[in-house]
């Protein structure tokens, strides 16, 4: 359910004697509530250790797509660095833990604070700029970083005879730290980070939830809907910009902490085209500045993500032919089409 499902619920509330903003709490709550079942009773039904390792990706995925729509959906700026500050996330907490032996719970939250001062960075450079322009800098900001790993060659260090790059370099950084659900959970480690994943999950959700629904959130939605009045209201577009890029860049790095430690890996792959498209994919199905969209965004497009990873290149072609379809025949996306249902529902009842 989305956002745009308040409209279609306002007579339903009324008659129930519940204010709009009160029947929106109430479905959120009762929504969240049953994804969190679900998610709980997930590692009790499925003894693939694949399939988990599947679940656990479309929960990353779901936690960057839900903090990109926080960005566009809500703030109305088409940014095209989540996935570079992804990237710093995870780099950071490698590095972290493997130059000076940091554990990993403390250079997760370190890394998320660094990718964080890289999106304030980022909100800077974009502060007089809109719509595609803003899109442009923030995508070639990300493609500087990347080349900057992928082109180090210099020697930091020797590692035996092996030269090591300071960023990792092509190669990346590997087997740097642990949740140690290995030597707490043994065989079941999956089930562990498995856990640990959700919550960092339901955090980023529990976050989300909140800005939307404050003034901020509302700020937010004056400088999307009509920038010179919001501001002509007291708005500051300066200050709400920047926060609303560190906010949401300081999840998407602690995401990016937690999928490097799961994987136990990072390189620079994350900032691949592919990668960018598919978090894209994920909101745009599921409902541009709608709650509950970028989760059923990603439940829908892992299933068909799976289904087309034996189709090699092609796997980019079919998720851009699926963003196509969904702008096309669903523009509200999957969000926006059950408000839809429920407004018929509730008209006919």
């Amino acid at each position: 359910m989305s956002d745009a499902t308040l409209s279609a619920e306002a007579p339903a509330a009324a008659a129930a004697g519940l204010p709009a903003a009160d029947r929106s709490w109430t479905r959120d709550l009762a929504i969240g509530l049953v994804v969190l079942a679900i998610a709980a009773a997930l590692p009790f039904l499925i003894d693939s250790r694949y399939v988990m390792g599947q679940i656990i990706l479309a929960l990353v995925w779901a936690s960057v797509a839900v903090q990109w729509n926080l960005i566009f959906g809500y703030a109305g700026i088409f940014s095209l660095a989540q996935m570079a500050i992804f990237a710093i996330g995870g780099y950071g907490c490698a590095m972290l833990s493997h130059y000076f032996g940091w554990s990993v719970w403390v250079s997760i939250p370190a890394g998320a604070g660094g990718a964080m001062l890289a999106s304030m960075v980022m909100g800077l450079a974009c502060l007089r700029l809109s719509g595609v322009y803003v899109a442009l800098l923030t995508y070639a900001i990300a493609q500087v970083i990347y080349l900057l790993i992928v082109t180090d060659t210099e020697c930091f260090y020797y590692e035996g005879a092996s030269c090591r790059q300071l960023t990792g370099g092509a190669t990346g950084f590997a087997r740097f730290g642990s949740f140690g659900t290995r030597e707490w959970l043994r065989g079941d480690w999956i089930m562990g980070n498995y856990g640990i994943v959700l919550a960092g999950f339901v955090l980023t959700l529990l976050m989300s939830w909140f800005i939307i629904r404050s003034p901020m959130g509302l700020a937010f939605k004056a400088l999307r809907d009509n920038p010179a009045y919001a501001v002509a209201r007291g708005v500051n577009r300066f200050h709400t910009q920047l926060l609303v890029f560190a906010l949401s860049a300081f999840f998407t790095g602690l995401t990016g902490g937690l999928y490097a430690v799961h994987f136990q890996a990072i390189g620079p792959d994350v900032f691949s085209m592919t990668n960018l498209l598919f978090v894209l994919a994920i909101v745009v199905v599921g409902g541009v500045g709608t709650f509950w969209g970028p989760v059923a965004g990603a439940v829908l497009l892992m299933l068909a993500d799976e289904a087309m990873r034996e189709t090699g290149e092609f796997r980019t072609l079919g998720l851009g032919l699926i963003i196509a379809a969904a702008t096309v025949l669903l523009p509200k996306g999957l969000a926006g089409l059950a408000g839809d249902l429920a407004k018929r529902l509730s008209s006919k009842g």
